[in-house]
């Protein structure tokens, strides 16, 4: 019997859907989760609004919608297999405006390419039913799309990982990597020194870093940290908003913009904008860490976005300022919306990557270096879409010697 190990770096739910397929396939392995922090999902896992995204945005044919879809139905049969709080509510897509109209009706066509069901269009009679403060000149439901307890999934998994004899270590940051002559992965923390046969990294805000740090080769992109800033209903007014509410995307950016969404804590949030954040885990205006600032700043992938979309990021840093601006953009979908509806709610960062021309990278990115796999980009929706991905990983990147 093979006693051969692999260490997964980060256990936020790509890690542990990674770990988790992986013990499943491979009975005989052993893995090592390593966590800097004390828990799990600390970050992008478990400070998103816990939506369950089947793939209507994406480029047909992408990694990303072919996993999106995939993913959505996994994380669904999960959930019902271990009885994890989740709905398969629907979301609303909204053109507010006639000239939004007919990219909406594409949009519904790349949704029906990538294998969505039972998308429809709904009457302004069957809107103001299902979501009766919404105005709309056309509506898209696509009703694959639900809300889940993303935590509940992690806690899960990590019953299940050791279940299966293996093991997720919390408080446990890598002091130090080596890489020995044998191929084998040497890594080194509070707790000693370890050796594992191969090494998969799944370091979401640190991906580029990791990369680097590694491998020792400069990675084909950069992660620029974006923070997104959420208001939540008071609880009085948890009626304005039903289920899930989008405005119409505006596809070259994968930020999906100002919506509405009930979450499985039955709590309602309004957001997110997308501003710069100045620390890679930083999740209020006065989080900065100098390195993590002057290296967004001074990237030339950053500068090149800057300069061709200065005109949305100055109105995403006005949003996050003025909470009168923030609610201006939700008015568009929900007229009667008001201040006094609503309160400070959370905040997340996300990893996206920049190329150094200034574009955004949409697609999910994966890599392997020898006896190292990396996770380079995995933005929304990398939580739904988490154990497709995990499956990718094994099935596309992991060389047959070392299962």
């Amino acid at each position: 019997m093979s006693n051969k190990r692999k260490a997964i770096i980060g256990d936020g739910i790509i890690g542990l859907t990674t770990a988790y397929k992986l013990l499943l396939k491979f009975p005989h392995l052993k893995v090592t989760v390593f966590e800097k922090e004390e828990g799990p999902g600390f970050h992008q896992s478990g400070r998103n609004s816990g939506v369950l995204h089947c793939g209507l945005y994406y480029t047909p044919g992408s990694l990303k919608a072919k996993l999106a879809v995939e993913g959505i139905r996994a994380m669904t049969n999960f959930c019902r297999q271990y009885e994890i709080s989740h709905e398969i509510c629907g979301k609303v897509v909204l053109a507010t405006s006639i000239r939004q109209v007919d990219t909406l009706r594409q949009l519904a066509k790349r949704g029906n390419a990538n294998g969505l069901k039972g998308l429809i269009f709904l009457s302004k009679e069957a809107l103001r039913i299902r979501e009766p403060n919404v105005r709309a000149e056309e509506t898209l439901l696509v009703p694959e799309e639900g809300i889940v307890d993303y935590k509940a999934v992690m806690q899960k998994l990590i019953e299940l990982i050791i279940q299966l004899g293996s093991e997720v270590k919390f408080s446990s940051r890598i002091d130090r990597l080596n890489l020995m002559p044998s191929g084998k992965v040497r890594i080194e923390t509070k707790e000693g020194l370890s050796e594992f046969d191969f090494l998969i990294s799944c370091t979401g805000l640190h991906s580029d870093r990791t990369f680097k740090n590694l491998t020792y080769h400069t990675g084909p992109l950069r992660i620029v940290p974006f923070r997104g800033e959420y208001l939540k209903f008071r609880h009085e007014f948890n009626h304005v908003v039903n289920h899930l509410i989008y405005p119409f995307p505006d596809i070259q950016y994968p930020f999906l913009g100002i919506h509405f969404t009930r979450m499985i804590s039955g709590e309602r949030e309004v957001g997110p904008n997308a501003v710069l954040a100045l620390k890679r885990e930083g999740y209020s205006n006065t989080d900065i860490s100098l390195i993590d600032a002057w290296e967004s700043l001074t990237y030339i992938g950053f500068l090149n976005f800057l300069r061709r979309n200065f005109s949305f990021a100055m109105g995403e840093f006005a949003s996050s300022l003025s909470k009168k601006a923030f609610i201006s953009k939700a008015k568009v979908m929900i007229p009667g919306i008001e201040d006094y509806m609503l309160e400070k709610g959370t905040a997340g960062v996300r990893a996206q990557a920049v190329d150094r021309g200034g574009n955004l990278l949409m697609d999910f990115r994966v890599i392997r270096k020898g006896n190292q796999i990396h996770v380079l980009n995995a933005p929304s929706p990398g939580a739904t879409a988490s154990l497709a991905i995990a499956n990718y990983i094994i099935e596309n990147h992991l060389p047959e010697q070392l299962q």
